[in-house]
C-alpha cells in the first residue's frame, strides 16, 4: 500500500519525489482539535425528521471526554438517520478519527446498519436539508464494524447524492469495500482520510492507503428527500462540511482532528513536504 507522500506524488505527477526535495521546508500548520473532549461546542446536529439543530434524545452526547452516539431515549429508530456537523467547511485536509463500535444496535435499525457509521466529507451545510432528508448529499467514508464471524472491510466509499471517477470511468454505484481489514469487537480503530479539493481523496488506516477515488461530485441518488437548489447534478465538490453519523449502532469517537491542507494546495512541493511530515510523526 501507498503511504501519504507516495500517494500524493502518484496523484499530482509534478516531480520526481526524492528525500531532498521533500524536506526542503518544515510545515508550519498544526492539528485543529474538531472534538475538544468537552462538549459539542461548534457541532450542529441533524437528525430525519427533525430541524436542524435539535438533538433529539440527546443522541450525540459527550461523557468520560468522548463523543458518543447512543440511542437510550429511542422507543424505535424509526430511519431517524442522524449527523453531527463540524460548523465550518474544509477544503483540502487530513481528517483522523479514532472510532469504535459498542452495545447493541437500537430497536427498529436496518440490518445492513449493524456496527455502521460514517464520516461524512465534502457534505452539504446542515442548514440547506429538509427536515425528512436521511442524509447531506456527501462523500461517505463508512466506517464499519466486524461481527465477529465474517469478514467485513472498513473505510469503504458510500456517495449519497454523489459520484466520484475511478480508474477515469464515472462511479455511480452507491458503495464501494475498500482493501482493509476486519476489526472486530469493541477496539479502537483509527481511520484517516487525505481529502485535495475535487482532485482526489485517499482513505487511510494504519498508514496504507486502503481506497482512492477522484473528482467528487454531486449527482446520482441514495439521498432522499432533497432541495434541488442544493442537488446540481455535475457540480464538482472543492469543499464541504465533514460530519459524523449515528445510523442505530452506538459508536464512541475519541479524536476528530484535522490538519488543514488548503494553505499548502498552490505550492505542491510545500505540500509534499508537509505530507511527508505528517507521514513521520504519525
Amino acid at each position: 500500500m501507498k503511504k501519504y507522500i507516495g500517494i500524493v506524488c502518484l496523484s499530482l505527477g509534478i516531480f520526481a519525489c526524492s528525500p531532498s526535495n521533500l524536506k526542503q521546508q518544515n510545515s508550519t500548520g498544526k492539528w485543529i482539535q474538531l472534538f475538544n473532549g468537552k462538549d459539542l461546542d461548534n457541532w450542529i446536529v441533524k437528525i430525519s425528521k427533525h430541524e436542524v439543530g435539535e438533538n433529539f434524545a440527546n443522541t450525540f452526547r459527550v461523557e468520560d471526554g468522548l463523543m458518543k452516539v447512543r440511542y437510550d431515549g429511542y422507543s424505535e429508530f424509526d430511519r431517524q438517520y442522524g449527523h453531527i456537523f463540524y460548523d465550518k467547511p474544509f477544503s483540502a485536509y487530513l481528517l483522523k478519527i479514532q472510532y469504535r463500535f459498542v452495545g447493541e444496535q437500537a430497536k427498529g435499525g436496518e440490518g445492513w446498519a449493524l456496527r455502521n457509521s460514517g464520516a461524512m466529507l465534502h457534505g452539504q451545510d446542515p442548514r440547506t436539508m429538509l427536515k425528512d432528508q436521511d442524509f447531506p448529499i456527501s462523500i461517505e467514508g463508512q466506517l464499519l464494524g466486524g461481527d465477529g464471524e465474517k469478514e467485513r472491510t472498513t473505510s469503504n466509499l458510500c456517495t449519497p447524492g454523489t459520484n466520484v471517477v475511478i480508474d477515469g470511468e464515472l462511479f455511480t454505484a452507491h458503495c464501494l469495500n475498500s482493501s482493509s481489514k476486519t476489526y472486530h469487537g469493541d477496539q479502537w480503530v483509527t481511520a484517516e482520510f487525505l481529502v485535495l479539493g475535487d482532485s482526489v481523496i485517499h482513505h487511510i488506516l494504519e498508514g496504507d492507503t486502503v481506497l482512492t477515488y477522484h473528482k467528487p461530485q454531486i449527482g446520482g441518488g441514495n439521498v432522499n428527500p432533497f432541495d434541488p437548489k442544493v442537488k446540481i447534478d455535475g457540480q464538482m465538490l472543492k469543499s464541504g462540511y465533514i460530519s459524523l453519523q449515528s445510523e442505530s449502532h452506538p459508536i464512541d469517537f475519541r479524536k476528530v482532528e484535522i490538519f488543514d491542507l488548503d494553505p499548502y494546495m498552490k505550492d505542491q512541493a510545500k505540500l509534499k513536504s508537509v505530507l511527508e511530515e505528517l507521514k513521520q510523526h504519525k
